[in-house]
């Protein structure tokens, strides 16, 4: 086995990357989305997914393995100061760059401390000063084709977000969260679609697309833009705030699912997209669209307390997705397009992070195993210079595939940072070792 100080130095060479490219201006810190970068801050400089709010993740993960050096603490105060100031005023709610975000961010950055709850509560303000009789703006789905005002279903950019964000304020005390998160539920409660076999939620609600070409009514059943997701938003908010409707309502959700997919060889994979989009593979095995992401739902009801899906424990589904996983040939790259991410959102450490929750959580050594099969790809496929390393994908539908390295924490190094970060830890200390707790995964580790 590796030794567990091989990925530590790798995550802080990573890290130490991933603070060179921080720069500053008049209101803050900001990084740039890939490397190299000409010209200022992107647009959605502060968001979770490629912004600054993502660095604050990672240093919630180097605050449990040391404290932070002068040059980190400064970066936190600059993150945090610049979330607050702007989050009365924020216009997306989204958990990728909204309101959503921000409160995950300001959360992490205190981890729990005399300001978390006040933060968490100036988040849900504004998200109900943001909120409409059915749900919330966003900037991504616009006429034509799409209807004014369309409203989005999923965990990431949509009204289950909003409701992982005040499950999360709720848990944190925050005033107003529990009106806030009856609100998502019930919007999301009205867009459901009974099927024969269960419930479907669509990524975008029927009512929003008669104008659209059929080729743009895709759906993506899995994590983060689909029905597993937003499963998992409703039963983790039955559970917190005592609704046997909403835990029920993402059981029928779950049951729905479970006929979508593949459960050949013990295991559980939905395709990523139905209909297939071309040109890509049918089926992933990543945190977005796959079965590691999928599996998050399965935590949630067996955390919500849901006994049976479809005939099987919310344990053995869990189970069949990370056997899927595991069988799958991640993280070799068996073709073009098949495994060329090594990022949280769509690759390697995303679903290393996963196999981390699934051991402490349970203590399979298969899953530990697997887990450093990831950490070893990371290893392999880092790009080194001196004491710095970061990591370049592939777009394998490009003329010129290989991509400049990210920055961020979905798509970038400071992601693969933290989950190195922990691997090492967790190879250290055992099953008992301390995990970062978010918003949408607080359910799949251990009990605190």
């Amino acid at each position: 086995m590796t030794d567990p100080a091989t990925y530590a130095d790798l995550g802080e060479a990573a890290w130490r990357w991933v603070l060179d490219q921080v720069r500053w201006d008049d209101a803050g810190p900001w990084i740039p989305e890939t490397v190299p970068h000409a010209g200022g801050p992107p647009e959605e400089r502060d968001g979770m997914h490629s912004g600054i709010g993502g660095l604050a993740l990672v240093l919630a993960e180097v605050r449990l393995g040391r404290a932070w050096t002068d040059e980190e603490q400064r970066l936190a105060d600059g993150i945090a100061a610049r979330i607050r100031a702007g989050l009365p005023t924020q216009g997306l709610a989204t958990y990728f760059d909204g309101v959503v975000s921000d409160l995950g961010v300001l959360i992490a950055l205190d981890a729990r401390g005399a300001r978390s709850a006040e933060d968490a509560g100036v988040a849900v303000a504004r998200l109900v000063e943001l909120a409409t009789d059915d749900g919330w703006e966003q900037p991504y789905l616009v006429p034509p084709p799409f209807a004014p005002h369309t409203r989005i279903n999923d965990v990431t950019l949509g009204t289950a977000g909003v409701l992982l964000g005040a499950v999360w304020a709720h848990r944190h005390g925050a005033r107003g969260a529990e009106d806030l998160a009856a609100r998502a539920a019930g919007i999301l409660l009205a867009e459901g679609e009974p099927t024969q076999a269960g419930t479907d939620w669509s990524f975008v609600p029927r009512r929003f697309r008669a104008d659209v070409p059929v080729e743009r009514q895709r759906e993506m059943p899995n994590w983060s833009h689909g029905l597993a997701g937003i499963a998992a938003a409703l039963a983790v908010a039955g559970s917190e705030l005592r609704r046997p409707d909403l835990v029920d309502a993402a059981r029928r959700g779950a049951e729905h699912l479970v006929t979508l997919g593949d459960t050949d060889g013990d295991g559980f994979v939905v395709p990523a997209a139905i209909p297939p989009s071309p040109g890509l593979e049918e089926v992933t095995f990543t945190w977005c669209h796959g079965p590691t992401g999928t599996s998050l739902l399965f935590t949630a009801l067996e955390h919500a307390g849901v006994d049976v899906v479809a005939g099987e424990s919310p344990a053995q589904w869990h189970r069949r997705c990370l056997r899927s996983v595991r069988t799958s040939g991640v993280p070799r790259r068996l073709r073009p397009g098949f495994w060329d991410n090594d990022g949280r959102c769509c690759g390697t450490a995303g679903v290393g992070e996963v196999f981390l929750d699934a051991w402490q959580r349970l203590g399979d050594p298969d899953d530990l195993a697997f887990a450093t099969v990831l950490g070893d790809a990371l290893l392999d496929r880092a790009v080194r210079d001196g004491d710095r390393a970061c990591w370049r994908f592939t777009e394998h539908r490009r003329d010129d595939p290989l991509l400049p390295p990210g920055v961020g924490w979905m798509q970038g190094a400071a992601g693969i940072t933290a989950h190195l970060l922990r691997l090492s830890r967790v190879l250290r200390e055992g099953r008992t070792a301390p995990a970062v707790a978010r918003l949408d995964t607080w359910w799949n580790l251990p009990p605190a």
